[in-house]
């Protein structure tokens, strides 16, 4: 099967990416809406909005201050270099991706989408104002400009998604003749409807995911199971 990837992504003339959580498992980061993951003890729709920023600031900033640190000592992995590698070399045109760990742009990756945020840039939700992520760490900060509540730069639950992400996404997904989602369970809107847009516009859809998605019946090619560095490093070899 990954010899049938890699002979799709040569042929294609514009080829898309869309990473989920899976896509940094094995960053050493938790894939948090896995049935194992972080997310099972958590309720994001409780604690990842600005009423939890606001109002439960303690569990609120514990939480994301684990995540920055847990983030801050993880590295991007080889299928995030093997992505940006064939960037570079002409074969993968954007990446799309609902992680806001970094470590596409970390791994030289220049054409991202993304979608929720970053969790590396730390600002003040009152004024705006940016602050070092040394700050976001140490519990008692607070913006030194109006003293409000600091926090990482990712979108919670309520918020808008950033618009400029948004519709680079869109022009990519409408753009492309191979669309490949890797580590994504498609749950979450916009980003579970690219894929299906970009089908219905004729392009392959190729899912690499743990767990089974609502799309695997439609998409043209699935590694069910498969670890995602796994097949992106033996795609390459056949590169």
């Amino acid at each position: 099967m990954s010899r049938q990837l890699a002979g799709w992504l040569q042929a294609s003339k514009y080829s898309v990416v869309m990473t989920g959580a899976g896509m940094s498992t094995d960053s050493g980061l938790p894939d948090f809406r896995s049935s194992s993951g972080l997310w099972s003890n958590y309720d994001p729709k409780q604690l990842a909005t600005v009423e939890a920023l606001e109002h439960q600031n303690e569990a609120f900033t514990s939480f994301y201050q684990w995540r920055l640190q847990s983030l801050l000592e993880a590295s991007p992995n080889k299928g995030h270099e093997v992505l940006a590698h064939w960037e570079q070399q002409g074969i993968l045109q954007h990446v799309i991706t609902q992680n806001v760990d970094g470590f596409h742009q970390a791994a030289g990756q220049q054409h991202v989408s993304a979608l929720h945020g970053s969790l590396r840039e730390i600002h003040c939700h009152i004024c705006g104002r940016p602050a070092a992520q040394e700050d976001f760490l140490n519990r008692s900060s607070l913006c030194p400009n109006c003293g409000g509540k600091l926090r990482p730069g990712i979108v919670l639950f309520g918020e808008m998604l950033p618009e400029h992400d948004i519709q680079q996404a869109q022009e990519a997904t409408s753009s492309c003749d191979l669309f490949i989602v890797l580590g994504s369970s498609l749950q979450v809107a916009p980003a579970s409807l690219f894929p299906m847009e970009a089908k219905e516009n004729g392009a392959r859809l190729v899912i690499v995911n743990q767990e089974d998605t609502d799309l695997d019946s439609r998409a043209d090619l699935t590694f069910p199971g498969a670890s995602i560095q796994d097949v992106l490093l033996e795609t390459n070899a056949y590169m």
